[in-house]
């Protein structure tokens, strides 16, 4: 049975339209993703569609959990073609799930296969597969450039070296842009081990680091050296977004205590949260610099996997907050009032919280010459499915100018994940023309046409400014 054809999620004619005529033919702008920018320098060549398909996915694993499917088949040691055949079972049960979608997409986008992947051709796919996968060569810049992406930021230690984003950016026979992204996710963990560790290795690239000051020196050093490697975004991963007043006296108490591996109470955390974004923003804002916080995540919930397994193994979930509209803005507020606010996208991980970011962003798009300085992210992780999508261009719709949406991002690890940007345009179209169709937009071939090459890849083009006008 063939389930993905051209009209696959296209609702209407309209949308059919948009879809052929424009969506579909535009580049991929991939603005944040966890693509290893080893591999892509290397060119690693899959030989095997588990590796590709299942290695470090922690959405497939989660399925498989909820299969039953014992974790020697997940993460563990069984041999790959066991671990296709309990993936294949898992899916068959995933009707419903966005996964069922993805991965029939990928099949088709990437494989070409076509048949619904059960139990019973799971192996005649995996054969099929991993056929595909040898006679055509596939690596990472293949199914990069398959893909259609002109740009990629990966995701970066501030730490880091950089030296496999030179390595590319010296292979002249590969033309995706790839730039490093900072993220200074250690930074704010004063209240962890990490962050010792963190200090020490910063102190070896920078210089010796022994107050807070000193530490936001070394790491606006560290910014500069993104910089002169192309970077120009940051990103943080924050649990909550809290605004906490602080003294400098303060500061230098929390930063002394978390070199000094001593408790730091829940309110220090968030002061030193607060400072350190603070100094971020002035440092951004001086680079032109857009700034991204992705904040809503519980993580690690499971005690014994997480002894077992680690972090990032599939046992997260969304947090609520407390008082999160007044946190939110004062932190925007505190960088506005300032003069250093930079270009700034925020992603919320509770879609309950869709129309208190959408307000928040509004209030401080106060600097003429940017559309949309500030940005509501797409829909991100737990909504990166059909109805946080629509819930989420709804709520932009309903709070701002959704014309000036930045679109879809991967934020993946996977190089077949790109098939999610298609996945996106597809309900992209089918949103814009039921509402065409309704005639509650106009049925304008030029209003529609700049609607969805703009949301697609024009707005994150400009926004960004990372690539020459062709």
């Amino acid at each position: 049975m063939q389930f993905i054809t051209n009209d696959f999620m296209l609702g209407n004619e309209t949308a059919r339209y948009l879809y052929d005529t424009y969506a579909k033919k535009m580049p991929i702008f991939d603005y944040h993703c966890h693509l290893d920018p080893q591999q892509i320098s290397e060119n690693t060549h899959f030989d095997n569609i588990t590796e590709l398909w299942l290695g470090g996915d922690h959405y497939k694993w989660r399925a498989m959990r909820a299969q039953g499917i014992d974790e020697r088949y997940i993460t563990g040691d069984a041999p790959p073609e066991e671990k296709f055949r309990k993936w294949a079972e898992a899916l068959e049960n995933a009707v419903g799930n966005p996964l069922y979608h993805w991965s029939h997409l990928e099949l088709k986008m990437y494989f070409g296969i076509d048949t619904l992947l059960t139990t019973d051709n799971a192996d005649e796919i995996y054969a099929q597969a991993n056929d595909y996968l040898k006679t055509h060569h596939v690596t990472t810049q293949s199914l990069i450039q398959a893909s259609n992406v002109a740009l990629i930021c990966t995701t970066d230690h501030p730490n880091d070296d950089l030296k496999y984003h030179e390595q590319i950016k010296a292979q002249q026979d590969f033309k995706t842009t790839v730039l490093p992204a900072f993220r200074p996710d250690d930074l704010f963990k004063v209240d962890q081990p990490v962050f010792k560790d963190f200090v020490a290795q910063l102190s070896e690239l920078t210089h010796e680091v022994k107050t807070a000051e000193a530490l936001m020196e070394a790491v606006v050093k560290r910014i500069d050296y993104f910089h002169e490697h192309g970077g120009r975004l940051a990103d943080h991963g924050l649990e909550e977004v809290h605004y906490a007043p602080y003294t400098p006296s303060q500061i230098e108490m929390i930063f002394q205590k978390g070199l000094n591996g001593e408790s730091i109470t829940r309110e220090e955390k968030f002061q030193f949260q607060t400072f350190v974004l603070y100094e971020l923003s002035k440092a951004y804002h001086a680079r032109q610099w857009v700034m991204q916080i992705h904040f809503g995540a519980i993580r690690n919930n499971n005690t014994r996997a997480y002894e077992k397994l680690g972090p990032d193994a599939g046992f997260d979930s969304i947090r609520d907050q407390e008082n999160l509209a007044y946190h939110l803005n004062h932190t925007l507020d505190m960088m506005e009032r300032d003069g250093h606010l930079p270009k700034t996208i925020l992603y919320n991980l509770n879609p309950v919280y869709n129309d208190i970011v959408g307000s928040t962003i509004a209030n401080f798009q106060t600097e003429p010459g940017i559309q949309s300085k500030v940005q509501h992210g797409a829909g991100w992780w737990f909504n990166d499915t059909k109805q946080g999508m629509l819930r989420q261009m709804s709520s932009l719709a309903d709070q701002g100018l959704i014309m000036h949406f930045v679109g879809m991002l991967t934020d993946s690890r996977s190089f077949i994940s790109y098939s999610r940007h298609d996945y996106f345009r597809r309900i992209l179209c089918t949103w814009l023309g039921e509402q065409v169709e309704k005639g509650e937009i106009p049925d304008d071939a030029a209003l529609l046409k700049r609607f969805v090459e703009n949301i697609c890849y024009n707005n994150a083009f400009h926004y960004f400014k990372l690539m020459e006008e062709n």
